[in-house]
């Protein structure tokens, strides 16, 4: 898929894929073979009719192909940019064992992106159910709980999302960044959900100004927690309350949902130093790295304590970031933080890592070389360590069981949690995961949900 030059990019927070021209389209959706067994729907976590749409792309039928992907994805548009497909559906493409996959996840960026062009075009969607008279109230608007809500309402159940923030998104629009997802894209998104009767309520802190007990007594026949895990972890080091140093999730939510990067338009304040160290190996960490690259810094290094072969970011990022000039620092760990005296960092005590055997998640573990102790001379610190869920929720609800992580404890297949009416689903059950496997759980809730209101 053509790109921004790496140059350019990054100075721009403009998206860095430009998309497919229809000539590209119809040329990859020409290589799919149309194989009876469809292994690509099985690798698909909220089951897309991928052969269905791809086929409708390949004959020209652009409406047929929208109509394809959203009976069963409310989120195309988002999906074809962050979905990592490369470990999902294309990793089970026939086209696999032979040459390149199919590009699913580009194919179904540009079906998405084509109806946002052409949505005058489009012929009106299946009218929906008659009204149920059942209330579902959807805590959280990510893609976990988006997707619970877009299949409840298209059985004919009323739902309402309740979002903390003061928009509608989730981590789609405060923690992933402009140029890998524009968030006019997750707005159309959400625009749609809201079309199939859905209705948001903004600026609601469930745990606050309401709790799952009262929606449930103030008439909501079931509840689903979408919330996803926004409570930052940290290295746990000395000096790391010093000023310039942030979580990925404040630096990530200043930069994209309060928009930093549009200053002096937007003023919100973001203390940017010529050297940023972002410490981690994900996608946020790749993220908050290209960020501060587009925010003025003059050299960004992503410190990791493992080999470039355990890193857990898509690829594709990866070499993005490669590509833009972030410089990687692996085999590498701080063991301190230190200041100027007057509380702003300066630099970071680090030691060389190396290799020993696997441990519990299958990556070798990293263990300290002895005598490797160095400092490298720093000015801003993003931590990107992972996340775990606000412990608000689980602190005002009565008969939530939890684990010692803070993740709410739901059936993997249903999603119901062992608290009557209460369901859960995406990050706030399996601790930070991909946007993907959310809305799979909150597909999977959506089903079971249904059918108890519908034996009731």
């Amino acid at each position: 898929m053509p790109r921004q030059d790496a140059a350019v990019r990054a100075k721009n927070f403009k998206e860095v894929a430009t998309g497919y021209t229809p000539e590209m389209a119809a040329e990859e959706a020409s290589r799919c073979i149309q194989c009876p067994k469809r292994p690509c729907v099985e690798g698909c976590p909220v089951n897309v009719d991928i052969p269905e749409f791809i086929k409708a792309v390949r004959e020209g039928k652009m409406a047929d192909a929208v109509t394809v992907l959203k009976n069963k994805n409310a989120l195309p548009g988002v999906c074809g940019r962050v979905c990592p497909q490369e470990s999902q559906c294309e990793a089970k493409c026939t086209l696999l064992k032979q040459k390149a996959p199919v590009a699913i996840g580009r194919l179904e960026r540009y079906v998405a992106d084509w109806e946002t062009k052409n949505k005058a075009s489009m012929p009106p969607g299946a009218p929906l159910p008659p009204p149920t008279g059942k209330k579902v109230a959807v805590i959280g608007s990510g893609p976990a709980g988006l997707t619970a809500a877009a299949d409840l309402a298209k059985k004919g159940h009323r739902v309402t999302i309740f979002e903390a923030l003061h928009v509608g998104g989730g981590v789609l629009m405060y923690g992933i960044p402009e140029f890998r997802l524009p968030k006019e894209i997750v707005q159309n998104e959400i625009n749609f959900v809201k079309s199939l009767g859905v209705e948001l309520v903004l600026d609601a802190v469930i745990g606050k100004t309401d709790t799952i007990d009262e929606l449930l007594n103030s008439g909501y026949d079931a509840v689903f927690l979408g919330t996803g895990a926004g409570l930052p972890m940290f290295l746990g080091v000395p000096g790391e309350n010093a000023n310039g140093i942030y979580s990925a999730n404040e630096w990530l939510t200043r930069t994209n949902l309060m928009k930093a990067y549009l200053f002096p338009t937007y003023d919100t304040p973001l203390h940017v130093g010529k050297k940023v160290a972002v410490i981690g190996g994900g996608n946020v960490a790749m993220d908050g790295a290209r960020c501060a690259l587009r925010l003025g810094a003059e050299e960004v290094y992503i410190v990791y304590r493992r080999s470039e072969a355990e890193l857990p970011a898509r690829r594709e990022e990866v070499e993005n970031a490669m590509e833009e000039g972030i410089i990687f620092k692996f085999l590498t760990n701080p063991t301190r933080f230190l200041d100027d005296g007057k509380g702003w960092v300066t630099g970071m005590e680090c030691v060389e890592m190396e290799l020993g055997e696997p441990d519990a998640s299958g990556r070798r573990r990293p263990i300290v070389k002895k005598g490797s102790e160095f400092v490298m001379n720093i000015n801003t610190v993003v931590v990107a360590l992972g996340t775990t869920p606000n412990p608000l929720i689980a602190a005002t609800t009565d008969g939530l069981n939890t684990t010692s992580h803070g993740t709410v404890i739901a059936d993997e297949h249903t999603g119901k949690t062992v608290k009557d009416k209460v369901w859960a689903g995406g990050d706030i059950v399996t601790g930070a995961a991909t946007v993907i496997s959310a809305m799979g759980a909150g597909k999977r809730a959506a089903a079971d949900i249904d059918k108890y209101l519908t034996s009731l």
